[in-house]
């Protein structure tokens, strides 16, 4: 007869997540790029909406504006309607995006800390971003590839910000993406 210190159990523990989700906003994101970046505000405003974990949001162009910090709960609605008020404007600047994102990520004592970058990741204004990748502990990349886009830069900021790649089409490839990037 089995005794009571003969029966093991094993629970899984979730571990508290940090996603910024830095989105761009220059002026060649319009049409279904701005589908993709909506389709992908609500599915990670979703994800992780429970269970302690964090979303940030930093929306750029050739600045960066932190629209919703880490900490502190807003509804996919208004978060996405304060990211759809942002004018898509100007040039792309990925390197002063990664060094807002990486600012609002180090403020966090979550055990997982991941950024999420979305741009066609057409850089044409700042420093080369790739150098400043690989301060990240998880820098993941969905690349927007409807119109003109950089796959090159974009599988590279992944891959030096230890994270994954994932090429988006259209609006429905955003939640499978977002599942391989962040499983």
């Amino acid at each position: 007869m089995p005794e009571d210190t003969d029966v093991v159990v094993r629970e899984r523990m979730r571990s508290r997540r940090a996603v910024v989700l830095v989105v761009d906003v220059s002026g060649s994101m319009r049409g279904e790029k701005v589908r993709i970046a909506a389709a992908t505000v609500a599915a990670l405003s979703a994800d992780l909406s429970g269970h302690g974990d964090q979303l940030a949001l930093v929306a750029f162009w050739s600045d960066a504006a932190l629209v919703k910090p880490l900490g502190g709960h807003v509804p996919p609605g208004r978060l996405l309607d304060r990211l759809l008020r942002i004018p898509a404007r100007g040039l792309t600047n990925v390197r002063f995006a990664l060094e807002v994102a990486h600012a609002e990520l180090s403020r966090s004592s979550a055990r997982r800390r991941s950024a999420v970058l979305l741009s066609d990741a057409v850089h044409n204004a700042g420093p080369d971003p790739r150098p400043f990748a690989r301060r990240f502990p998880e820098l993941h990349v969905m690349l927007e590839t409807d119109g003109e886009h950089d796959l090159p830069l974009g599988a590279d900021l992944a891959r030096l910000g230890h994270g994954r790649f994932a090429p988006v089409a259209t609006h429905r490839d955003v939640a499978p993406a977002l599942n391989r990037l962040l499983r």
